[in-house]
């Protein structure tokens, strides 16, 4: 792994300098990040919402099962018969404890969601700071930056690898041309 992480290191680092060498691009980078952390966070409040109703419908058939074996009780008080109110309580006290467990749990999950939902607002009121920052900026770098050619021509995501690469197969044809013409001259 030392490898892997050498090469990962070196090209965070050259990102990173890359970036500070050309802010207008940081600042887009920096949206398009908070523009996927607010979409992330909008679907863990989505699914933090599912979960805190399916805490809410669970808690709400506890109490009707409670309900029910609270009546038993009494029933089995009434007709003398200790041994089945006694089993009847024991039930209650055991989906009364079920109960507090998730009303514990639905407690956790709503405070994960204001948690989640303050952080979207402050992604939001972030992504306006740096929109702002970025309006401020001039819309064309003073001196464009053969580096930063490439970088803003959105619409190709395509991702290249050796394989299915087209320049890579020019400059490797440029190559093998090259060391065939190097070694005509040594010959």
């Amino acid at each position: 792994m030392g490898l892997f992480d050498d090469v990962s290191q070196f090209l965070e680092t050259r990102l990173e300098e890359f970036l500070r060498n050309n802010p207008h691009l940081e600042l887009q980078a920096l949206l398009e990040q908070l523009r996927e952390q607010e979409q992330d966070t909008t679907k863990l409040i989505i699914a933090l919402q599912a979960e805190q109703k399916r805490q809410e419908t669970q808690l709400l058939d506890l109490a009707q099962d409670i309900q029910t074996w609270h009546g038993r009780i009494g029933k089995a008080e009434s007709a003398q018969r200790l041994d089945l109110a006694k089993a009847a309580q024991e039930r209650e006290a055991a989906l009364l404890r079920q109960g507090n467990l998730i009303w514990g749990q639905m407690e956790g999950t709503k405070e994960r969601l204001t948690q989640a939902q303050e952080l979207v607002q402050q992604i939001k009121q972030r992504q306006i700071e740096v929109r702002t920052q970025a309006a401020q900026m001039p819309t064309q770098p003073p001196d464009i930056n053969e580096d930063t050619i490439g970088w803003n021509q959105g619409g190709n995501t395509q991702t290249y690898t050796r394989g299915n690469d087209p320049l890579e197969a020019q400059f490797q044809q440029w190559d093998l041309e090259s060391e065939l013409e190097r070694l005509k001259r040594e010959m």
